[in-house]
């Protein structure tokens, strides 16, 4: 089994590189986590942090709004631009299950995200750790983020897979990738603001609320790296939010996230006929 899921990953890959994923996803990891490390050197004195601090605060918001769109953007045209251009048939031939497809996809597309993580954030955190100082808290910070974008990572890339296979256009499947970001990165904050500023500090704001943020992969990643640092949750201005939840919550969210979205775009997966 794991061999003809690492032949599908080893052709993704091939794939990736032919169009410059890898480089690609790379180089805006690192250019806008260097641009918000040094941005964002001011608050260092007025919070009594380190600047590697203020850096990762900075970087979890940046990876909240960047990991759940590349990921989008690498899976959206995973099924349904394979069974556009004939290759989906042609591989449903082989002696292969669609599950096996499915992950050996899900292995390439999130190695290529791992390594813009990697890159991108431990380029910048260096930089920070070299210019303003870094203790142990804040480096622990930074190998957190870098995991917990990963994670966030693969919960988009498996609901781009379930949006990809529910459609039988590219066209059509990048337009929901979009709606789809569009919804769990901005609107459903939005959401939850107008209601919590409707309630005015009732039992909805102070009880229903904080469960409902954590229902939300992109919140549940903020509020992870927030709620496991005191000093990210300074510099972030989470702490009240971060404090209302039990420590396990987020961390659970997050692990869950990807194993449902998974099962689910092997479900839709199933139905599809090339």
């Amino acid at each position: 089994m794991m061999t003809r899921v690492l032949a599908v990953a080893a052709a993704e890959l091939r794939i990736a590189r032919r169009n410059l994923w890898v480089l690609m996803a790379s180089v805006i990891m690192t250019l806008f986590a260097l641009a918000l490390t040094f941005a964002g050197a001011a608050p260092t004195g007025a919070l009594g942090v380190d600047l590697l601090t203020v850096s990762v605060a900075s970087m979890t918001t940046l990876s909240v709004y960047l990991a759940p769109l590349l990921a989008l953007m690498m899976s959206f045209d995973a099924i349904a631009g394979e069974s556009e251009r004939g290759g989906l048939a042609l591989l449903l031939t082989y002696p292969v299950s669609r599950g096996e497809i499915l992950f050996g996809k899900f292995l390439a597309h999130i190695g290529t995200i791992a390594l813009a993580m990697v890159i991108g954030f431990g380029a910048a955190g260096m930089a920070a750790a070299l210019s303003g100082g870094a203790g142990t808290e804040s480096l622990t910070a930074l190998l957190r983020l870098i995991g917990t974008s990963i994670l966030l990572g693969a919960v988009f890339l498996a609901l781009g897979y379930a949006l990809s296979a529910a459609v039988s256009s590219p066209t059509a499947a990048a337009g929901l990738a979009a709606g789809l970001w569009l919804i769990f990165v901005v609107l459903y904050d939005l959401g939850l603001l107008g209601a919590v500023v409707y309630d005015n500090d009732g039992f909805f704001t102070r009880r229903i609320f904080p469960w409902l943020l954590v229902l939300n992969p992109a919140d549940a990643f903020r509020l992870w790296n927030v709620g496991a640092s005191e000093n990210v949750a300074l510099a972030n201005g989470m702490t009240g939010v971060a404090g209302a939840l039990p420590g396990w919550s987020a961390p659970v969210s997050l692990l869950l996230w990807p194993l449902a979205a998974f099962v689910l775009a092997r479900q839709i997966f199933r139905r599809v006929q090339p």
